[in-house]
């Protein structure tokens, strides 16, 4: 979760390790390394103040223990997508990689970035719990699809019998993870509202609705471009000179967009104003790939506009 705060002046760079945090303050233009361990990190957040924004680099959870320190030291952080800090990098034509290099890129681009980034808060446990589920449903998910087409290849006659007990595992994992998201959905009243209002809308069902609120969790705070920007559904043109190719979609959250397929096949067939404007897409001439997608944004910005907070009756 993320919340605003007030302007900083004292800006620091964190690129984070498994073991160890290169750190560079614009302030005294030094840079250091600290271990990754909340020892460590607990003094270095006791050094800064409300006044400074740290900023660090979504790193698959190492980042984690180095949030958690800063927010108990109520120290503001921002936790960057590494995609635009390395956009960030390379619009300086920078050839050099070093982790002291990349702390000094991600102090600038907190000092250069900071009225549009918003400060780091943690997430609900439940819904972190969620999240936790939901990846690790897709992960099996793929291990699953890729076990069974080893399976079937002819090589894999001597190992197929350890194959199918492999497959017959991941099944019930795959089964008791869903049998776990049921249970969070059903106890956490905030969720079990929002997951009862999004299986309400045709083409989503339960599984697409855990998808959606543990990896959107900023569904129902966005408008509709920022929804779809976010789930890399907001199409992008293509133009230069006399050439005016397709628009396309680009980005986002991959596990996310692979949801929101589903339910667009499903919606093209059920749900009562999506089904039509599938067809007219069709009719148009649009390719039947690209009317998907439309349906999917569509989808994603009903479900938005469906979680966005009603406004009290006086």
């Amino acid at each position: 979760m993320t919340s605003v705060s007030n302007p900083a002046s004292r800006f620091i760079g964190c690129d984070v390790g498994k073991s160890a945090i290169v750190v560079f303050d614009d302030a005294t233009g030094r840079t250091r390394t600290i271990a990754n361990q909340p020892e460590s990190l607990a003094r270095f957040a006791a050094g800064l103040d409300s006044s400074c924004l740290v900023v660090c680099e979504a790193t698959g959870g190492y980042e984690a223990a180095l949030l958690e320190a800063l927010l108990a030291a109520n120290v503001p952080a921002h936790r960057a997508d590494a995609r635009k800090i390395k956009a960030f990098i390379r619009s300086f034509g920078t050839l050099g990689k070093t982790d002291a290099l990349d702390a000094k890129a991600i102090a600038r681009y907190a000092r250069e970035r900071d009225p549009q980034l918003p400060r780091w808060l943690p997430p609900d446990p439940d819904r972190a719990t969620l999240q936790a589920l939901v990846l690790t449903r897709h992960d099996l998910v793929r291990q699953r699809t890729a076990f069974s087409n080893r399976r079937q290849a002819p090589a894999a006659e001597p190992v197929r019998a350890y194959l199918d007990d492999l497959l017959a595992c991941i099944a019930r994992q795959i089964k008791a993870i869903e049998l776990r998201i049921a249970a969070i959905l059903k106890a956490s009243q905030p969720l079990k509202r929002d997951a009862d209002i999004l299986t309400s809308i045709p083409g989503i069902g339960f599984k697409t609705a855990a998808d959606l609120l543990a990896l959107m969790p900023e569904l129902g705070s966005l408008d509709r471009r920022q929804a779809a920007a976010l789930a890399g559904l907001a199409p992008h043109s293509r133009q230069s000179g006399r050439s005016d190719a397709y628009r396309h979609t680009k980005g986002g959250r991959s596990e996310l967009k692979r949801a929101l397929f589903m339910a667009a096949l499903a919606a093209r067939n059920h749900h009562p104003t999506l089904r039509p404007f599938f067809l007219k897409l069709l009719a148009n001439g649009k390719k039947p790939l690209v009317a998907i997608v439309a349906v999917m944004r569509k989808l994603l910005i009903i479900a938005n506009a469906k979680l966005r907070p009603q406004p009290q009756l006086s």
